[in-house]
């Protein structure tokens, strides 16, 4: 899976990667290497939830259109 990221450097000398595609999923790094590093595992965590989440009642009903 190909994602487009963003690394910004903060006010305070810290870097913040951020997936765009994904709302909420950023991290935080002394380094952009160490901000992009962390941002690949929450990438992996958030896909994992997302792809783990099936609500209740997604298939009670269905429609033919």
């Amino acid at each position: 899976m190909k994602l487009r990221i963003r690394i910004i450097e903060t006010e305070n000398g810290r870097y913040m990667a951020m997936c765009p595609s994904l709302p909420g999923c950023r991290s935080l790094g002394t380094s952009r290497d160490e901000a992009r590093e962390r941002l690949e595992e929450a990438i992996r965590g958030y896909v994992a939830a997302v792809n783990n989440f099936v609500p209740e009642n997604l298939f009670k009903e269905v429609v033919e259109v």
